[in-house]
């Protein structure tokens, strides 16, 4: 190698950096100046090729005692990031590279639109905060040591009979705590089931068209084909899943993301019978199953077949989906290959959140919150269609009244085309997204999925008047107001 620059401003430069670390205290000195060395080789502000000071010199320079400067060169010579040559002196070596780029944080995040009515999104302000906290502290008072150790794959077997006990008496499912398995939310079941499927040789499974594109996704990466399977008015076309040759299809019954349809009660028992006739496999998504507002939640479908249906839900539309807490309902046939998939990809889930989600739901809290979110997002839906009728004439509202998205659809004659509609509406910063990016092809009206839970009711019908006003375009005030007479004649 070149020879760097010998006295001169290196050992200034080296003082410099390493002043700092000297102040420290005597305890933690030599460790906070390995450190400051360290990281000005990794920077790059002492270059490859630098000589450094002799530990006489430096350790005169700093008044510090030399055997601390000789034991820093040597412990960061033996990590390779200096070099010492016997009677020619220490040096930066070539190995470090300057450190990584501050790290960024990839999670999404709201856009900077005035309003956001993407859907799909809950009002995290609604988190019981000092409920969660209560029962933190409780149970950090209350669980036994070996309780911190590897968890049950499964889970805990007491948020399992909790679980099960909640999801039978919420949500209708045939629970038994051995065959619930606790997961970082529907993602992570959906992965286990297709890393299960594509262990029996299974190449593809059906997935609902409009649908979720993460279910595409996470099956595509655990190696399998997703293929779609029209929605109609009363759920899957069960014609078009039986043309397919699949013996799994990926459904949302209770509330069809993104149509927002309740299956039928005749598709609902017909895509059972689908499923024993082909030995296949139902895996039923209740994202929200919930939060139904008209009337009482229809129950899960995995109730009619256990055997036949594979049951998902979270916390994530409930609490919060930062939480990554989930669960699964297994057939017993596939119970055994799950677990040990479960096993291998983290060893369970931590044992401290799960033992925390069990307190919280024994204690009633989790009740409470969702009586909470209820009530929220019935007003905010209400808002919403009421300042969708007030303010964009014509509109119609379709799909159960339920969840935390409505569709919006509105006639090409007066707002169309949706192109410009959307564009107009994101110039005014109102963000939008239309049910033509779930797979459904645009038509000539405009058709758009809005969400509303993490919205007040003063910031929707803000929002709404915000994109009435943005995309009126060159109908006109007068325009306007002939069609609000229009639409309040009989």
């Amino acid at each position: 190698m070149g020879q760097g620059p010998v006295g001169g401003p290196h050992a200034g430069t080296a003082w410099e950096l390493l002043l700092p670390a000297v102040s420290a205290p005597a305890r933690s000195r030599g460790r906070s100046l390995r450190s400051a060395l360290r990281e000005a080789v990794r920077s790059g502000r002492l270059a490859p090729g630098t000589r450094l000071p002799s530990s006489r010199e430096l350790a005169a320079d700093l008044g510090v005692s030399r055997g601390l400067i000789t034991e820093a060169y040597e412990q960061l010579t033996a990590e390779g990031y200096l070099r010492s040559d016997r009677g020619a002196g220490t040096w930066v070596g070539a190995a470090a590279r300057a450190a990584a780029p501050p790290v960024r944080d990839r999670a999404p995040r709201p856009g900077h639109a005035r309003v956001d009515f993407l859907p799909g999104v809950p009002d995290l302000s609604l988190f019981p905060r000092a409920a969660w906290a209560a029962a933190h502290r409780q149970v950090l008072a209350e669980l036994p040591h070996h309780m911190l150790g590897y968890p049950d794959p499964r889970g805990l077997p007491r948020l399992r009979t909790v679980l099960a006990d909640l999801l039978v008496r919420r949500r209708g499912v045939v629970a038994d705590p051995e065959r619930v398995i606790v997961c970082s939310g529907v993602a992570q079941a959906m992965t286990l089931l297709a890393l299960a499927l594509r262990a029996r040789g299974r190449t593809t499974a059906g997935v609902e068209s409009p649908g979720s594109p993460e279910h595409e996704t996470l099956l595509a990466a655990a190696g399998i084909t997703p293929v779609g399977i029209p929605v109609d008015d009363e759920g899957v076309d069960l014609r078009a899943l039986r043309e397919r040759d699949v013996r799994a299809v990926v459904t949302t019954p209770a509330h069809q993301f993104p149509s927002g349809i309740g299956y039928s009660a005749r598709r609902r028992a017909g895509l059972l019978d689908w499923a024993r006739s082909v030995d296949g496999l139902v895996i039923e998504d209740d994202y929200d199953g919930d939060f139904r507002y008209d009337r009482a939640p229809v129950g899960a479908l995995q109730g009619l077949d256990p055997e036949r249906v594979a049951y998902t839900g979270s916390v994530s539309k409930s609490l919060a989906p930062g939480l990554r807490l989930g669960w699964l309902l297994v057939p017993d046939g596939l119970a055994e290959e799950v677990v040990e998939r479960k096993r291998v990809m983290d060893l369970g889930n931590p044992a401290l959140d799960q033992a925390l989600l069990a307190r919280f739901v024994e204690r009633g809290d989790y009740d409470r919150q969702l009586r909470r979110c209820q009530r929220a997002y019935r007003d905010r839906r209400d808002a919403l269609v009421a300042a969708l009728r007030e303010h964009l004439p014509g509109v119609r509202v379709t799909g159960i009244a339920a969840g935390l998205h409505v569709i919006a659809r509105l006639p090409g004659s007066r707002w169309g085309p949706q192109d410009v509609f959307l564009e107009r509406a994101a110039a005014a910063g109102v963000a939008l997204r239309p049910l033509s990016d779930y797979g459904t092809p645009a038509g000539p009206g405009v058709s758009l999925v809005l969400g509303y839970a993490h919205l007040t009711p003063a910031r929707i019908t803000e929002g709404v008047r915000l994109l009435a006003d943005a995309v009126q375009g060159a109908q006109g005030v007068q325009a306007l107001d002939h069609a609000r007479v229009q639409s309040t004649r009989p």
